[in-house]
């Protein structure tokens, strides 16, 4: 065998072998979405964004159930955080 073909066997090796490490180990969440807590109500109302300007972190808000429930978002970071302002006078 030459040195390409050994090569390219390598590479088709490797990157099959990233491939199934990505999937198996990142996959269960994207094959049985909502599975990590019993669902109740869902909340489909429209939120508010707040967008601020780049290099600072975006936040959306909406009321659930009188409470006023804020999420931050910034960038590419897989969480963000989160606060509730329990039982919220404007949320009615």
């Amino acid at each position: 065998m030459g040195k390409s073909v050994m090569r390219r066997t390598a590479i088709i090796t490797l990157a099959t072998v990233a491939g199934a490490v990505i999937l198996t180990g990142c996959g269960d969440k994207y094959q049985e979405p909502f599975k990590d807590a019993p669902r109740g109500t869902t909340n489909n109302e429209r939120a508010d964004l707040i967008t601020m300007p780049d290099g600072f972190s975006n936040a959306s808000t909406k009321c659930d159930h009188g409470n006023r429930v804020y999420t931050l978002y910034h960038g590419d970071e897989k969480y963000g955080s989160i606060a509730v302002v329990p039982q919220d006078p404007t949320c009615r």
